[in-house]
């Protein structure tokens, strides 16, 4: 069992199953702070790149030896894998009663690890509430990073406190039957808002493909260019602005009540691709509707007038 000198736990054995981009981005935060990860599995070409690049000292071992050589053992699978990796871990007794099990899927709170709870394991359900492309910048983002934590008592919800802070996270409680919606509101930010900025650089491109004015270079589709440039700006004013000011910060012709302006832009964008209208339409209707924009623009998002 995890022992206690204040906040700060015991240095433990880490163990990481396994090398993919959470896995690896949390086991070199824990390093930073005087764990050890002892062990760590590895069985894609690209995860044994990761493990080599990030944990260099750490060895690449077969599931069972990594469970079973841990203090803290990290479950760092994809959300579809996680069910089966537990029972596979009981049904061998790989894991030694006491340890500390913690998986990082958003979705799950600690019922998955049932199994394990009952071998004596410590259940713990530790989520980086923060997106993960297997750059640099997954390690420096971490200790900004907000941490849903879920346990099964007191002593649980301690030890995952302690190590989010050591690692500079900021820890905050979802409870068990809340996961779901907690990842649903976090997949609604993190997921839509790729797809939506992705949407509006092409229609971006498309607007300037071939426009050489001032100088400008051609467009292409290749991230870095002039639509990143003008978009960008754009994009994380709005984005702060949202976060500090909320409802408030909403701009634009839906929330002006611009009925001819939004036609206009169905237009245009149905000219380059109509499924781009389509999100549009889409998001605009959900705009609308925090807006309490006027009878006239749900009419032309409803296509009944022009």
């Amino acid at each position: 069992m995890v022992q206690f000198d204040g906040l700060r736990p015991a240095r433990l054995k880490v163990g990481i199953i396994s090398a993919g981009r959470v896995g690896t981005a949390l086991g070199v935060a824990l390093e930073r702070v005087d764990h050890v990860v002892v062990a760590c599995s590895a069985v894609s070409r690209a995860s044994r790149q990761r493990a080599e690049r990030w944990l260099p000292d750490t060895p690449v071992a077969p599931v069972p030896d990594v469970a079973g050589n841990a203090e803290l053992l990290l479950l760092a699978v994809p959300d579809t894998e996680l069910a089966a990796l537990v029972s596979g871990l009981a049904a061998t007794s790989a894991v030694r009663p006491g340890t500390v099990v913690a998986h990082t899927s958003g979705v799950n709170g600690v019922a998955v690890l049932a199994p394990l709870s009952r071998q004596d394991c410590v259940p713990l359900a530790i989520h980086p509430a923060m997106t993960f492309t297997g750059s640099d910048e997954d390690i420096s983002r971490l200790p900004d990073t907000c941490f849903a934590i879920t346990a099964a008592d007191e002593v649980g919800y301690a030890i995952a406190q302690s190590l989010v802070l050591e690692i500079g996270g900021e820890p905050f409680g979802v409870c068990e039957d809340a996961r779901t919606l907690y990842h649903a509101a976090l997949a609604h930010a993190g997921n839509h808002i790729v797809t939506v900025l992705a949407d509006a650089l092409d229609a971006l491109r498309a607007a300037l493909s071939g426009n050489e004015l001032l100088g400008q270079q051609l467009v292409d589709d290749q991230p870095g260019g002039i639509a990143e440039r003008i978009l960008g700006p754009l994009a994380r004013a709005a984005l702060e602005n949202t976060l500090q000011r909320g409802q408030a910060a909403l701009t634009g012709p839906v929330a002006r009540g611009d009925a001819g302006a939004v036609a206009d832009h169905l237009s245009a964008l149905a000219s380059v691709d109509p499924q781009l209208a389509r999100a549009y339409r889409g998001n605009a209707v959900r705009t609308a509707e925090r807006a309490h924009a006027p009878a006239e623009v749900f009419q032309v998002l409803q296509g009944s007038a022009r």
